[in-house]
């Protein structure tokens, strides 16, 4: 593709401009806010364990039951953003959130932080697949993987501020005043999104359409599922982001410091590395695959491949612990998840109409959080079958990457037969217009 085709505006594309990247901004920050609060567990996990007494098995409960509800609610949110746009969603999403995490603060038991994480995982879930569409109603389809890979970026911002801030919060200031008072940003974002937000730019209303309960939320989601492009999509997320995810939200820390002997000081530098890498490495998937289309799976298979080749030399490590620079490379090479499953989001968007780009993102968005859960759950019951032996429990890693690679082999020639006659008829049809 020429430059001038990949500048080239298509008809009826949103203007983009400073106007949008205003708007967009608000919904950026309601992610924001959201994934500060996601990720908060992953540098408390030792604390809860001793706060409400509890197993491996038992803390990582938290975090699977978080992202069980988040996994679960990705399709209910792709309609509802289709139904009552960014704004409602977002705005509910940030109410939810922000008690989820107020309630962590001040619950007594297991089981009411239980309650408080689920429903934090509920309005987190209204945060992405929402940001993903107010990006392509403010901004150009040819800006769509930038704009993508810039709210994941955003997204690792947020985790960034979890690693660093609420961290140092945590021990200095204790529990419930650093959870308590993390929660604050939540109703700002909130009013924010409430005074400021808008669904579209004037004159770009999408055309309405008829909502017939359950029948037309069947018919929304068996069209998005029918496209071989949303399947590739969330099987590209699912085998990309979990390693990351997994490691950044509950069992990094543990393992560093647990089995590699590191202080928590060490540690949390660790963790830092993999979201400035993310962050870096977000912004060159998103030139990439912008400028050149075909380079989504070789960097999607290329991160998969990496990440195996690290987590193996890491665990298989004969001495007792592995040395610093292999896990600066790992962690280095973990920020690439990321950025790599936000590449699920550039198969399924060209692979669906503007109507159903919320449902398919929302299946999309499903598969990492599938994963993760899975291998968070099984990282738990390994440790206490084994004793703490993370080498055995961390090589469930390797059984789900399988699992998601021969998905990613078996869709991806239907996803570009689709793509190539999608691409050949909508040339058809504008050399068909008149000219106005």
């Amino acid at each position: 593709m020429s430059a001038p085709e990949r500048n080239a505006t298509l008809p009826g594309d949103p203007p983009g401009g400073r106007r949008a990247v205003a708007v967009w901004s608000i919904g950026v920050a309601v992610y924001f806010v959201a994934v500060i609060f996601r990720t908060s567990l992953g540098v408390a996990g030792l604390d809860a364990a001793d706060r409400f007494h509890v197993n491996a098995s038992a803390l990582s409960t938290f975090s699977i039951l978080q992202l069980l509800v988040y996994a679960g609610m990705q399709i209910p949110v792709g309609l509802l953003v289709d139904r009552l746009g960014t704004k409602k969603v977002l705005s509910i999403g940030a109410v939810l959130f922000t008690a989820g995490q107020l309630g962590f603060a001040f619950s007594p038991s297991y089981g009411t932080a239980l309650a408080s994480r689920a429903l934090l995982g509920c309005g987190d879930a209204m945060t992405f697949i929402s940001v993903l569409r107010l990006g392509t109603r403010w901004f150009p389809a040819r800006r769509g993987p930038l704009v993508a890979q810039l709210a994941g970026l955003v997204g690792m911002a947020g985790n960034l501020v979890s690693t660093l801030v609420l961290a140092r919060l945590l021990h200095s200031v204790g529990w419930t005043p650093a959870f308590a008072g993390s929660a604050l940003a939540g109703a700002v974002v909130l009013v924010l999104a409430l005074l400021f937000l808008k669904d579209h730019p004037e004159g770009q209303e999408p055309e309405p359409s008829a909502h017939r309960g359950a029948a037309y939320v069947r018919r929304q989601i068996a069209a998005a599922w029918r496209e071989p492009g949303t399947r590739l999509g969330l099987w590209v997320h699912f085998t990309t982001q979990f390693p990351a995810m997994v490691f950044l939200l509950l069992w990094g820390l543990p393992f560093l410091v647990e089995a590699q002997g590191l202080s928590r000081g060490t540690a949390g530098e660790l963790l830092t590395l993999v979201v400035l890498s993310n962050m870096v490495v977000g912004l060159v998937y998103g030139q990439i695959v912008a400028r050149h289309h075909a380079a989504r799976l070789p960097l999607a298979l290329g991160t998969v491949s990496a990440t195996a080749l690290l987590w193996a030399a890491t665990l298989a490590y004969p001495g007792e612990h592995a040395p610093m620079w292999l896990l600066l490379v790992l962690c280095t090479v973990l920020g690439a998840c990321g950025p790599a499953s936000m590449l699920g989001f550039d198969f399924s968007r060209p692979a669906n109409p503007p109507e159903r780009q919320g449902t398919a993102s929302g299946i999309t968005n499903m598969g990492g959080f599938i994963a993760s859960m899975t291998t968070l759950f099984a990282i738990g019951v390994l440790l206490d079958a084994t004793g703490d032996d993370y080498t055995v429990a961390f090589s469930a890693v390797f059984v789900l990457q399988a699992l998601g690679v021969s998905q990613i082999l078996r869709l991806r020639g239907r996803a570009a037969r689709r793509e190539r006659e999608r691409l050949v008829a909508s040339r058809v049809e504008t050399v068909h217009v008149p000219a106005a």
